[in-house]
């Protein structure tokens, strides 16, 4: 525990700070109740006085139990590895929170998600438009309220509010939200002057699908399945952070064989897409062969995985406690990876002595630092963007806190960047796993998880391959699932996009798109 954290600490003990209700579950966490009218001080006292970052907000309702609704706040210090959770209560009869939009970025698309399903009103937000709802859902309707029942719903053709971008010799360019390909729905709205965008609006929740609510009075056991599949490409990063939720609130931990397979499976999952990732924006400079080159690298290495767990997307293997079962790591599991990754430096190295893909990579789709910490952006789009963070190692988490590894942060905020994070973090990756196998030990891979306390509020993080990933859940009075609240880091990154398309030319959108590579259906859950 860091003396800067003790202090906190006892300041919240001793009523210095406005909280009521501590409680110390783990020995870096503190959480409390707060009122509405104090969140902004409190928000002050733990990101401007002690560097911690709001990372967090949900709600719950409990007009049943408690006879009011519940807004969370989440704060984070990465460097000293301590987190402060915060809870308001917020009358049923009349509900509504001050904003926190103007002194967290995050904070306002958090808010305006919580407005749209809960119908929760947010004093003074600067952005009253929807954020989830598209104009065909009812004014009326919060899905996520515990009595909300289907509507009808009937498009009647009201637009979204885009703010129009005005000029002589300006004009815009929709796209979307069908797309050519096989990738989901998403909007986007360029203004553009020639052929370069001077602003990008996107418009998302095309595939919402309510998967928080059916997380919703589930067996703590059964919500793995459901955590699997909030995006396919993320199977195990968010599998695993929400095994890491229920084992929190459950006040247990994995074995240690458990731990370290844990690091192998969500090392593999990074691998495979960072490999493919590259192989992406190689093929949008045009330089195809990289492309077919990398997909079969990727193949390799979804074999690995079949043959390690059964599954090529490594599914069916986590639980809560530990894995459902132990696995048998073949005697050249590490060797079979580290081969697949030598493969693959040979197509970065041809790539990048391409004057052409460099021509497309340097220089374009550039996310300033600055913008890049006030937006919150996370993984590699952070670390392209000089900010070193990285959940493994900020906040360690499965065997992470007994292996080594390096965090690749770059200082540009290009696509070059972004490709070279991508590129290194395959070989932590692959170092990662080979360390994994030689330090693996025998035993059991599995804790028994007993009873939850209703209504106590807990948490996982984890360091997914597109960044961290938030899953955050409590239980009700029989044990089962009253509320699962999931961010994907692809709810910060993208309206950052945005940003990093200004002053190129829209022929390098999709470009910049693969880039960053977010996922619709891990935003729009």
């Amino acid at each position: 525990m860091t003396k800067t954290f003790d202090a906190f600490r006892r300041a919240l003990t001793e009523g210095r700070v406005p909280v009521s209700d501590l409680v110390l579950p783990r020995p870096n966490e503190a959480h409390c109740r707060v009122t509405a009218a104090d969140l902004k001080d409190l928000s002050d006292r733990a990101c401007r006085d002690l560097g911690a970052e709001l990372v967090f907000m949900g709600a719950d309702d409990r007009r049943a139990e408690a006879g009011a609704f519940f807004v969370h706040y989440l704060f984070a210090q990465r460097t000293q590895n301590w987190f402060l959770h915060a809870s308001a209560r917020v009358d049923a009869s009349r509900p509504e929170v001050p904003s926190l939009a103007a002194f967290h970025y995050p904070a306002s698309r958090f808010e305006r998600e919580i407005r749209d399903l809960f119908g929760i009103h947010v004093t003074g937000h600067p952005d009253p438009r929807p954020l989830v709802k598209h104009a065909f859902w009812p004014e009326d309707y919060f899905p996520l309220r515990k009595d909300a029942a289907s509507p009808g719903f009937a498009d009647d053709g009201r637009p979204f509010p885009f703010t129009e971008v005005g000029g002589e010799g300006v004009y815009e360019i929709p796209v979307g939200p069908v797309h050519a390909g096989v990738i989901e729905p998403g909007h986007f709205r360029f203004s553009v002057m020639g052929e370069t965008i001077i602003d990008m609006k996107s418009r998302l929740y095309f595939t919402h699908k309510g998967t928080e609510k059916l997380f919703e009075g589930r067996d703590p056991a059964d919500g793995v399945e459901l955590a699997e599949r909030v995006s396919g490409d993320t199977s195990v990063g968010h599998a695993l952070a929400y095994c890491q939720a229920v084992e929190a609130a459950a006040r247990v931990d994995p074995p240690p064989r458990a731990a370290y397979l844990r690091v192998m499976l969500l090392e593999l999952e990074r691998l495979y897409n960072h490999v493919a990732d590259v192989g992406a924006i190689a093929n949008d400079t045009g330089f195809g062969v990289a492309h077919a080159h990398c997909y079969r690298i990727r193949e390799q290495l979804l074999r690995v995985n079949k043959e390690l767990t059964g599954s090529r997307l490594l599914r069916g293997v986590l639980c809560p406690g530990g894995l459902a079962r132990d696995l048998e790591v073949p005697r050249d599991h590490a060797a079979r990876v580290a081969a697949a990754v030598a493969d693959f430096d040979e197509i970065v190295e041809i790539c990048l002595a391409n004057t052409l893909v460099l021509d497309r990579l340097e220089g374009t789709g550039v996310l300033k630092p600055e913008l890049a910490r006030d937006h919150g952006v996370l993984g590699y789009v952070a670390r392209a963007s000089g900010i070193d963070l990285d959940a493994r190692r900020d906040h360690p988490f499965a065997a992470y806190g007994q292996l080594t590894f390096a965090v690749p942060v770059y200082e540009n905020g290009d696509v070059m960047d972004r490709l070279r994070v991508r590129a290194d973090e395959v070989h932590e990756a692959a170092d990662l796993i080979e360390q994994a196998c030689g330090h693996l030990p025998s035993g059991p891979v599995r804790t028994n998880v007993g009873r939850i306390d209703a209504f106590a509020p807990a948490f996982g993080i984890v360091e997914g391959w597109r960044g961290r990933i938030i899953h955050w859940l409590m239980t009700r009075d029989d044990g089962r699932l009253h509320r699962v609240k999931i961010v994907d880091p692809s709810f910060f990154n993208w309206p950052a996009l945005s940003l990093a398309l200004v002053g190129n030319i829209v022929p390098d959108f999709p470009l910049c798109n693969k880039s960053f590579n977010q996922s619709y259906s891990g935003n729009d859950l």
